[in-house]
């Protein structure tokens, strides 16, 4: 089967398209939390439609063994460059992020957050991402959060370089 054209309305993030493996592991940070690292595999395609599709999936470094998933949709609105990130996680969270991509630079924060009756807490009350294709052309991902507890802290930073186009 052929792969269907991308629609024009997502070029403005065709540089995020691909399957992406962490290089090196990420890092994970957070004032209640202790320091950990992650492996993760993204993929970020599209059917045709006006928006892109995604996964990222998170590895234990030694085990292996799952950790943070989620999916969703990245949209465009129409001839601007803003940005809708909708996202849902296997902690039992669902978002909106939304913000504007500037060039091979996607800048997003929570619009809305909806999670499971039994969360744990401390609930995360604030999200803010950024994505960005470096010099290398490797993808990073940056992601701060502000929880019930805490002020917004940078929780997350990963790069990943691209296996597949």
């Amino acid at each position: 089967m052929e792969s269907p054209k991308m629609n024009p309305v997502v070029e403005p993030l065709s540089w995020m398209l691909g399957t992406w493996l962490s290089d090196p592991p990420g890092a994970g940070t957070f004032p209640t939390l202790q320091p950990f690292q992650y492996l993760e595999e993204v993929h970020i395609s599209h059917v045709g439609q006006p928006m892109l599709n995604f996964s990222f999936n998170a590895f234990h470094p030694d085990t292996r063994k799952p950790m943070h998933r989620e999916c969703g949709f990245i949209r465009l609105e129409p001839d601007t460059n803003k940005v809708a990130f909708v996202s849902a996680q296997n902690t039992g969270i669902v978002e909106v992020e939304e913000g504007e991509v500037n060039g091979q630079e996607l800048c997003i924060a929570s619009h809305s957050i909806a999670r499971i009756s039994f969360a744990k807490e401390p609930h995360v009350e604030q999200i803010t991402r950024k994505f960005r294709l470096n010099s290398e052309g490797k993808l990073e991902q940056t992601v701060s959060m502000a929880t019930t507890t805490q002020p917004m802290t940078q929780h997350l930073h990963i790069t990943y370089k691209k296996v597949t186009p």
